[in-house]
């Protein structure tokens, strides 16, 4: 097992998991060399021992610590490939919302591509668009396809209210301009990964509700859908102690909603789970390690996914933690997590 390196840590930091902070990579009594670890993937324990080491003296995710979180962040970012192209692009807003920054990956115009919209994690409160680009290029070539990432505002300078309204013009953009950006307009599925995998089921959400844009997949990796896990509800440990915890968690959706998280006076619109009616919505692939916290407001939102008459599929992976797949990329059981994503966007597009 090779050590973990500066683009190894930028994908749990960045492209899996809605972490926020080097400190709160991961928050847990468990000692990096402890026999506690057996609850981890043999594969994985190597790097879940690696992030614990990591974490020790680092300061919690706050309010107070999120500007230097989000400063220290952005040294971590992969720079792009050379290719394919990529272009930054400033799209319309929403009505009464100011313009959206999108990055459009792989487009040619011309060709009738099969698309992604993507959106990033980051808990809500950090994370950025760019900080992607390099795994979305892969994804574009491996998938042919061509990928707009949304650098939504974050929380809680701004509320769901507001980035919803970001991620859904951008959709609505790459809808709209399909044949002038190589687009197959009837060929566009939503993606995420963590707070970025609950943005895309709000959009699979938003796009049922307008009746415009009939998605054909919603590609859920190891969503954020929730706000009760950790207030009404919180998994018992081993559940949720690497690298995303029950108080980031409440964090992240107290600065997304502007309210607690957790009460009767939470907005249904904001929060997937919250939502009685799941019947009509795109395909679903829903993709998590057993030890995420998020494990189980996953696995029910896709019984109720399945119950509702949704095609949905189930990846839960034994022994795996938030953000598994970054980390752990060279690992069998993160490429087989990876192809099985691949292969239902592949189906999907089919």
């Amino acid at each position: 097992m090779r050590s973990v390196t500066r683009r190894d840590f930028h994908h749990v930091i960045l492209s899996a998991l809605g972490s926020c902070t080097l400190g709160s990579l991961c928050s847990t009594a468990y000692a990096a060399d402890d026999e506690s670890l057996t609850f981890v993937h043999p594969e994985l324990r190597p790097f879940a021992a690696q992030l614990m080491k990591l974490a020790g003296a680092m300061p919690e995710l706050s309010a107070q610590t999120l500007a230097a979180t989000r400063q220290a962040m952005g040294g971590w970012a992969q720079p792009p490939l050379a290719s394919p192209a990529w272009a930054k692009r400033l799209v319309p807003g929403m009505a009464g919302n100011p313009p959206v920054t999108v990055y459009v990956i792989n487009s040619t115009p011309g060709a009738k591509r099969p698309a992604i919209l993507h959106t990033h994690g980051g808990g809500f409160v950090s994370g950025s668009a760019s900080d992607m680009l390099a795994d979305l290029q892969r994804l574009a070539l491996e998938l042919n396809c061509t990928i707009v990432t949304v650098d939504y505002r974050l929380a809680p300078e701004t509320t769901y209210l507001g980035s919803t309204k970001d991620t859904y013009a951008a959709l609505e953009w790459l809808h709209n301009q399909a044949s002038s950006l190589g687009v197959d307009a009837a060929r566009i599925a939503v993606m995420g990964e963590s707070a970025g995998g609950g943005h895309a089921a709000l959009l699979a959400l938003k796009a049922r509700e307008v009746g415009k844009i009939a998605l054909v997949a919603q590609i859920l990796i190891y969503p954020m859908l929730d706000d009760r896990t950790g207030t009404v509800t919180t998994p018992p440990a081993p559940i949720g102690t690497i690298i995303w915890n029950a108080q980031k968690n409440r964090f992240g959706w107290q600065s997304f909603l502007g309210q607690a998280p957790g009460t009767a006076q939470v907005p249904v619109e904001a929060v997937p789970a919250r939502c009685q009616d799941l019947s009509g919505l795109a395909p679903a692939f829903i993709g998590v390690g057993s030890v995420d916290l998020f494990v189980n407001e996953d696995i029910a939102y896709a019984h109720r996914l399945i119950d509702a008459g949704v095609p949905t599929q189930l990846e839960v992976v034994p022994g795996a933690f938030h953000g598994f797949d970054g980390i752990g990329a060279t690992t069998g059981v993160a490429k087989d997590f990876t192809a099985a994503k691949i292969k239902a966007l592949r189906q999907a597009f089919a």
